[in-house]
């Protein structure tokens, strides 16, 4: 087993589909060409981002196929979210990545029937590992889409103690008075990659080495040149940049992160289809003041650098 820690960007990746609403396989490779073209590391497939809860399990065991042949041509490391409502799913999904021997899978919590208790929670996410016990389990946190309220420190100490192949999290959480406790449990041992891609350089101040972010999809020209700033001691460089993204965001947000992500994709030339219900696609004039305003912030420019 692999227990390296994953560095530098990783993009949460979207699930392309044609406009019918079919999956569109064919537009993988070149997602992952852009995105070793830009420095981004490795990628994470059927997450929020790619609509994994949207997709059948056949949609999804075909997702993995996909990443797992071109994201090995490019040289990308390929992280599998595996996490369903369904146990029986996440297993099944967990199994099939294994024997794509993907760099690591991933697991957000049951959102539906919740678990309320550590227990519980590390219960779920041992099953799931079990299904998959020599690839790295990484934990995925993101609770303002699971509702959930289990103190994630205590999560992470009990399947320290319980998941033989638990290594870390991804940490979708604005909290960083709580990051510092996620990074210091365990004495520093787990691989905390950072989901809250406006928050990048806090987050690297406060001992982070990864993220894994939408915005690395189109942004990665950006959030490599913070990274390389915070390195160099040069922070104000890298303020200015990470103002940028803020702004970038502010404006994504407006619209829903899937559906505006998207059309962004289409706008740089890496179409990915249209998003799938329950998002629905931006209206023409909202495609034009996204794009307006985009421009009056020099996003353009800034990523083509």
């Amino acid at each position: 087993m692999n227990r390296s820690r994953l560095t530098g960007l990783i993009a949460a990746v979207h699930t392309p589909f044609h406009s019918d609403g079919s999956l569109n396989i064919g537009a993988v490779s070149g997602q992952a060409r852009r995105l070793a073209s830009t420095g981004v590391r490795g990628v994470f497939v059927t997450g929020t981002t790619g609509e994994g809860q949207s997709l059948t399990l056949d949609e999804r065991r075909a997702m993995a196929e996909a990443w797992a042949e071109h994201g090995a041509a490019e040289r990308l490391d390929v992280i599998m979210q595996v996490g369903a409502n369904c146990l029986a799913d996440s297993r099944a999904l967990a199994a099939h990545a294994e024997g794509l021997r993907v760099r690591a899978i991933s697991a957000v919590a049951p959102s539906y029937h919740k678990p309320h208790t550590v227990a519980a929670l590390a219960e779920c996410s041992l099953r799931i590992a079990e299904a998959a016990p020599v690839t790295p389990f990484y934990y995925y946190e993101i609770p303002a889409f699971t509702g959930l309220t289990i103190p994630t420190t205590a999560y992470l100490e009990a399947a320290l103690e319980r998941i033989p192949s638990f290594v870390g999290l991804k940490y979708s959480c604005p909290d960083l008075m709580q990051l510092q406790e996620v990074l210091a449990t365990g004495d520093g041992a787990l691989d905390v990659l950072f989901g809250v891609d406006e928050q990048l350089l806090a987050a690297l101040a406060l001992g982070v080495q990864g993220a894994i972010g939408a915005t690395y999809n189109f942004a990665a020209p950006i959030f490599e040149r913070i990274l390389e700033a915070y390195a160099a001691g040069a922070l104000e460089g890298a303020r200015a940049l990470q103002l940028l993204t803020v702004r970038m965001v502010r404006i994504i947000l407006r619209y829903g992160v899937v559906p505006a992500t998207k059309a962004i994709m289409q706008m740089i030339g890496m179409p990915v289809g249209p998003p799938r219900l329950p998002y629905a696609p931006m209206s023409p004039a909202e495609l034009a003041e996204m794009e307006r305003d985009l421009r009056a912030i020099g996003f353009f420019e800034h990523i083509a650098r």
